[in-house]
């Protein structure tokens, strides 16, 4: 699950999260995620810088034997990739979900992917503000069902992913000086069991919603491999990471 420039996979504060029905249309909220986002990608878009220099909330106690083993850091800031123009964080995100068509309303898979997907952003509702967009055109964040093109490796290997989380910068009259805003496609694979689908959709969602890194604990949802049990929940760690990420200051987080 190493992170590149396409970035394979694979606070607390007020949400609003508007679960459809199955097989129903997406409801169109009067509010936040109600206009068409326009702008285009700018040139900037698929760079993201290395980790930046971040001192790290809490230390190992000095009075630690040396023998001990090192305890994980209470976060993985450090770990964090940010953009150009700031980090890709939003004071809302709508987010668009693929939904079930009409036809595929007796579709298993469909419906469990679905299922799957909505908690995994439950999950992410308890951290952050998200709104359901009623279309792709609406939205900030863009989910889709399909599994993504195979990948390279850091050794130039293809890899497969049953995930895959793919940021742009988009601005309007493509200038940076001027309503820019994170943009990222999700794709998720549906051949996978309930669990592993919804750890794969918490994990792709983390970098859609501004983590840019990987931690090196398996124990945290952002983990840069997965341990031997699907985390369907955010890990202390995860939660510290975010909290801290959204005290950042950041040009690109606006109202949408």
């Amino acid at each position: 699950m190493a992170p590149r420039l396409a970035w394979l996979w694979h606070l607390a504060l007020p949400a609003v999260l508007l679960l459809p029905a199955a097989g129903t249309a997406e409801p169109s909220p009067p509010g936040p995620c109600s206009s068409p986002r326009d702008g285009e990608d700018l040139a900037v878009s698929p760079v993201l810088l290395p980790p930046p220099a971040v001192p790290l909330s809490g230390s190992p106690s000095p009075s630690s034997s040396p023998s001990a083993s090192p305890s994980p850091a209470p976060d993985y800031r450090h770990r964090l990739r940010t953009t150009p123009l700031g980090w890709p964080i939003q004071a809302v995100w709508c987010v668009w979900v693929q939904p079930v068509e009409p036809g595929e309303a007796s579709n298993p898979v469909a419906a469990r992917w679905r299922e799957a997907v909505h908690s995994a952003l439950a999950e992410w509702r308890t951290l952050l503000p998200i709104a359901i967009a009623p279309s792709p055109e609406r939205a900030q964040v863009t989910i889709w069902r399909r599994r993504p093109p195979l990948g390279v490796d850091a050794a130039g290997r293809p890899r497969a992913s049953h995930g895959r989380a793919i940021l742009s910068l988009r601005g309007a009259r493509g200038t940076p000086a001027s309503g820019v805003e994170p943009r990222v496609t999700v794709l998720i694979s549906p051949d996978q069991r309930p669990q592993a689908l919804q750890a794969t959709a918490l994990h792709e969602l983390g970098h859609a919603f501004g983590l840019w890194g990987h931690s090196d604990q398996p124990a945290d949802a952002m983990a840069e491999a997965p341990g031997p049990q699907p985390v369907l929940r955010l890990s202390p760690r995860d939660r510290a990471t975010v909290r801290w990420l959204y005290s950042q200051p950041s040009p690109l987080r606006s109202d949408p």
